[in-house]
């Protein structure tokens, strides 16, 4: 297979996918790691993609701050996994929220084909969904130029407006023991808002945040009525004797 059919193969899925790896790509453009590394130097410096550890990244994906691209490109594997069972849990018809987490924003590939309306504060999750199927409202406030997103009493009351089916939230720490703890008291308020007018509340988060407390801990475990992750440990078992369903597995094929 020459280049040209090579990039034409690996644009598309960049651009389906929003980020692929090395070994994926060998696969589908049946050729070797080398060649494909060498690919993406190539169409990287036409700015045609952005490279990642491992792989490539939609170049969408990378305009926003630096510590949030990082944090949208780590993990990717699992955060992905994580995010393909939320996609399956939304339907057409839906009005979901979508918080400013780097894991929530991983939803936005998953989704674009779907009709449904979102609910977000977050700027980067507003520029992926622009132009696909999804009708957006976005939440007015003070911006955070960091994270991208939009936070205060005013984002919050804008939140409380609206009720929604679905909420996806990130979280910085959940445990059984002590709720859900985030950095900072802007974060946690936009989480309180929006499960408080949702019909059921999500959590997207990687095992490495489960069983962890961080500063500031804002709210009981009983605000989560599931729990989306990457895999189950005792601290996921603690959670679900607790009345959180817990998913780690998809119930149908995307």
């Amino acid at each position: 297979m020459n280049f040209q059919k090579r990039k034409n193969i690996i644009l598309g899925l960049v651009d389906t996918l929003g980020e692929v790896n090395v070994s994926d790509l060998a696969e589908k453009t049946e050729t070797s790691e080398i060649t494909v590394r060498r690919d993406l130097i190539a169409l990287a410096a036409d700015g045609l993609l952005y490279r990642t550890h491992g792989g490539a990244m939609k170049v969408e994906l990378t305009k926003t701050p630096f510590t949030f691209k990082n944090k949208v490109a780590a993990n990717a594997e699992q955060k992905d996994h994580i995010c393909r069972i939320a996609a399956d849990e939304i339907t057409d018809g839906d009005i979901i929220f979508m918080d400013c987490g780097s894991t929530v924003f991983r939803l936005c590939q998953f989704i674009r084909n779907k009709e449904i309306r979102v609910v977000t504060n977050s700027l980067p999750v507003l520029y992926e969904l622009l132009g696909s199927s999804v009708k957006i409202n976005l939440v007015g406030g003070e911006v955070d130029k960091d994270r991208q997103a939009v936070h205060g009493k005013i984002a919050e009351e804008h939140i409380c407006r609206y009720q929604v089916n679905k909420a996806f939230l990130g979280v910085d720490g959940i445990s059984s023991e002590n709720g859900l703890s985030a950095h900072s008291e802007m974060e946690a308020g936009v989480t309180l808002a929006a499960s408080s007018h949702a019909d059921i509340t999500y959590l997207l988060c990687d095992i490495s945040k489960i069983g962890k407390d961080k500063y500031l801990q804002f709210a009981p475990i009983t605000l989560v009525n599931v729990l989306i992750t990457n895999e189950e440990n005792a601290e996921t078992e603690k959670l679900e004797a607790k009345g959180v369903k817990v998913l780690t597995e998809l119930k149908t094929k995307i």
